[in-house]
């Protein structure tokens, strides 16, 4: 195969673009100000991990930045979290290649926390409270659905987990959303939030084979007595509720502080697999690799001290839109030559290049802020 075409800065921005204005509720005409510009300031911010403010302070096109966040907290009133979360969901459905398959799929589902710091009550009020982490207990949280197919690895599926969410309805809302784009899942890989006696219940019900972390808890009892032995085994357990489940109890061995390996317990819920031990542990790990896709949100996160929740959402799912689009781009661009299936050659377009050209696009179109005014010559002091 020749390579004869080329993906342009531009063509990466007018793919990021599109995919946002239709299907995100986004309508600005003012007399600087476009819904265009403010995606451009939103897509800048994001990729280079910065505030509005600092992102229309280094464009020389843009309108100011209070008038940017005036037109996004319109957009993005509290009132419709709902409808934005919905309207995000459709935004990283639009990034599924045609060629992928839809039947037997393996989802990996987890919760994902960003550290909240401020006092406001209004925030305060959609906030989740969770282990101290970052010199904080309370965090804005998303519930996500992840896809793997072959190279492609998408999250379909974004649940805003508010205050008084039950687990179980939030694992039913993801499944939903899924179904109603056509996925079934072949194995569920689920994390440790998920760990309840409800879903276990649940999945065992519906026949959906599924593998959820199990927290170790006691000191003597509980699931904590499991941890025995030298040799991985599976085991029937009874939760305190009366609940019967499959469990896992996996050694491995990890280097310490010293350098000497000593053995780490780790526990799985196992639902309708008959799996040994360490084919669930090895399995869990390989597939679980929504905590990559975390990885890469974090890359492309604006940073805010807005008081709007709405705002604090809609940046992070604007997050996983953008290494939606880059896993999309790269499936249908930067395919690997040579016979076989179709694979994706890693280096041709790595992430770090799709957010270069992300920006590259709209620093052409706006202009950078180049100098600033200064009283003295500067040759005088640098040359």
């Amino acid at each position: 195969m020749i390579l004869e075409h080329w993906l342009k800065t531009e063509d990466i921005r007018q793919q990021t673009v599109k995919t946002l204005s239709e299907n995100l509720s986004m309508n600005v005409a003012g007399y600087r100000c476009d819904t265009t510009m403010i995606w451009d300031v939103v897509l800048k911010a994001s990729v280079e991990r910065v505030s509005i403010e600092a992102t229309c302070a280094d464009l020389e096109g843009v309108a100011d930045s209070n008038t940017v966040r005036e037109h996004l907290n319109e957009a993005l009133p509290l009132a419709d979290l709902r409808l934005q979360e919905a309207e995000m969901n459709n935004a990283l459905a639009a990034s599924i290649p045609v060629s992928m398959g839809r039947e037997k799929v393996e989802v990996a589902i987890d919760f994902h926390d960003e550290p909240f710091y401020g006092k406001t009550a209004q925030v305060k009020a959609i906030t989740c409270r969770g282990q101290a982490k970052k010199g904080t207990t309370h965090f804005v949280r998303i519930a996500s659905a992840y896809v793997i197919w072959r190279q492609v690895r998408l999250t379909l599926a974004v649940v805003y987990v508010l205050p008084g969410d039950a687990t179980l309805n939030i694992l039913q809302r993801l499944l939903a959303r899924l179904k109603t784009l056509g996925f079934s899942a072949k194995v569920l890989y689920l994390d440790k939030g998920f760990a309840s006696t409800g879903i276990v219940r649940y999945l065992t019900r519906h026949h959906q084979p599924a593998i959820i972390a199990c927290p170790i808890r006691g000191k003597d009892k509980g699931t904590r007595s499991l941890c025995t032995g030298r040799s991985s085994y599976r085991t029937t357990y009874t939760f305190t509720d009366g609940t019967l489940a499959q469990l896992a109890a996996v050694a491995t061995l990890v280097p310490d502080k010293s350098g000497q390996r000593r053995r780490k317990w780790v526990l799985f819920i196992v639902i309708h697999l008959d799996w040994s031990p360490h084919k669930i542990y090895d399995e869990y790990r390989r597939r679980f690799g929504i905590e990559c896709s975390y990885r890469l949100l974090r890359q492309v996160r604006a940073s805010t001290t807005s008081p709007n929740p709405a705002l604090r959402f809609f940046l992070l799912g604007i997050g996983l839109v953008l290494v939606n689009i880059w896993i999309f781009l790269r499936w249908e661009f930067a395919r690997a030559l040579g016979p076989g299936p179709r694979r994706v050659d890693p280096h041709r377009f790595r992430f770090h290049r799709f957010v270069r050209f992300l920006v590259r696009a709209i620093e052409d179109i706006y202009g950078v802020v180049s100098f600033i005014p200064t009283h003295r010559n500067p040759q005088s002091v640098i040359y």
